[in-house]
């Protein structure tokens, strides 16, 4: 699939939201949701989709709140605290972009 690349975030949404989904049923939670509802970068309506797709798929709710209003607090505080911040979704075509720039 990696060579879907116009698909590429709707596939790796769609793997990381059942696999998260996953991780909550062996959990018996009931719920899941996905720390890329944080970033002002990802596609919010698309994860939103998807996310409601699995939870469809395995019976397990999915948790929607748009976390991106505490972005710029995030990303400030992790500065001054000398974190690990990674600058692209995880990828290997936003690795690229983050990497290979014109």
């Amino acid at each position: 699939m990696v060579f879907r690349e116009a698909e590429r975030c709707r596939f790796c949404y769609h793997l990381r939201l059942s696999a998260a989904a996953r991780t909550a049923r062996g959990g018996n939670f009931d719920a899941f949701t996905t720390t890329l509802l944080y970033s002002k970068y990802q596609k919010h309506e698309l994860i939103r989709e998807i996310g409601e797709q699995v939870a469809r798929e395995t019976g397990l709710a999915f948790y929607y709140e748009d976390f991106r209003q505490g972005w710029q607090t995030g990303q400030t505080q992790s500065k001054e605290l000398g974190l690990y911040r990674q600058q692209y979704c995880g990828c290997i075509y936003s690795e690229r972009e983050r990497y290979c720039r014109d």
